[in-house]
């Protein structure tokens, strides 16, 4: 299926690895022009390389989505190098510092809302303009199901939720400009050196297989590709009357019926 985006520029934050990385693969296979950032330069060339076959154009920043300066030089180098940016992919996050109430600092709840939250918006506030003027535009930003529902760290799971608030919000302020806010929400996805593979190679295997068991229905962890194939068509014509979802990608994990 052609999903229409041949050609149009797009922009993935923490795209050197892992469903970054399966994010940009899958926008350039559908003949996208790609740029990712990440903040070790040591991935960034590696990653590149493997968009190159698809044909289109791509180019990696080094860039901290945490630095606004670092997030104003990925944005720049885009539109120098590739174009006005049509898609944004906002994937980017993580947990910074505690865990729990108790341990989680000040500094620990703003990095982390810095690093999952702010970087997406500010992001947003580069491109918006553009995409509202040429009354077409994506922007698709990773959740997590423990933005929907109980899981995870607390400040990581409230600044998931606050992403899906984020983007329902600017999916009604801009449906009408052309320009289209969803999320998608990944369950425990495994690729290497994720969180959940750092799980499953520390612990013992019956404790694996006791979260599995206990979590997983299809009796595995997740895997990138599906995150981004529900990534590219969100991002694309065919998804033209989807604004505003949060679409879990998650194997039947979530509890939630919501």
């Amino acid at each position: 299926m052609d999903l229409g985006i041949k050609g149009k520029v797009a922009m993935v934050t923490g795209g050197s690895r892992g469903l970054g990385r399966q994010i940009a693969m899958t926008l350039a296979r559908e003949g996208c022009d790609v740029a990712i950032c990440a903040r070790s330069v040591e991935g960034l060339q590696p990653a590149v390389e493997q968009l190159v076959p698809f044909k289109g154009r791509a180019i990696g920043v080094q860039a901290d989505v945490t630095d606004d300066a670092s997030i104003a030089r990925f944005y720049e180098e885009t539109v120098k190098t590739l174009g006005p940016v049509s898609i944004l992919v906002s994937n980017a996050g993580g947990t910074r510092g505690g865990r729990d109430f108790a341990t989680t600092t000040d500094k620990d709840w703003m990095d982390t809302l810095n690093i999952n939250l702010m970087s997406a918006v500010k992001l947003t506030r580069l491109v918006l303009p553009g995409m509202v003027e040429r009354k077409w535009g994506r922007v698709v930003s990773v959740s997590s199901i423990f933005g929907r529902e109980h899981g995870g760290a607390l400040s990581y799971m409230t600044a998931k939720a606050a992403l899906i608030a984020f983007s329902k919000h600017m999916a009604l302020a801009y449906a009408k400009d052309n320009v289209l806010f969803n999320t998608v929400a990944p369950g425990s996805i495994r690729f290497p050196g994720g969180s959940w593979d750092r799980f499953s190679t520390t612990n013992p295997p019956a404790v694996v297989k006791e979260f599995i068991d206990r979590n997983l229905p299809m009796g595995r962890f997740g895997w990138p590709e599906p995150i981004g194939e529900t990534v590219a068509f969100l991002c694309s014509d065919r998804a033209d009357l989807i604004t505003g979802a949060s679409l879990n990608v998650d194997g039947g994990q979530s509890r939630s019926l919501f």
